[in-house]
């Protein structure tokens, strides 16, 4: 995820973080400078769902305005033909490899 404060906040006419942290303290968000400074300038670490919804209503956007979504930056597992005829041969035994069945009184099942 990207995340696009700064973006929204100046589509709006907000072009300094200490106007933005002003608007929200207006909403009853007080944010110290500190946590200002990492939502207005880079990708903040945690950020409360309440405050994100205190954000949108200043700002009157969605949350896909703030963060954009960037599927190419996940890590796919791999495709080659190892991996799939790993797969096919763990289909053919009822599940993925490394799963034994076990008996809910603890107990292993016998081999099959």
């Amino acid at each position: 995820m990207r995340w696009n404060l700064r973006l929204a906040a100046a589509n709006r006419g907000i072009w300094k973080a200490s106007e933005l942290q002003r608007s929200l303290a207006e909403h009853g968000l007080v944010i110290s400078a500190g946590k200002m400074s990492g939502l207005w300038s880079g990708r903040p670490i945690s950020l409360k769902l309440a405050d994100l919804d205190v954000i949108c209503v200043v700002l009157g956007c969605e949350v896909g305005e703030l963060l954009i979504p960037e599927p190419d930056t996940v890590t796919r597992p791999a495709t080659d033909t190892a991996s799939i005829a790993a797969s096919v041969t763990a289909g053919d035994r009822g599940g993925p490899l490394g799963v034994v069945p076990r008996r809910r009184d603890g107990r292993t099942l016998p081999p099959a």
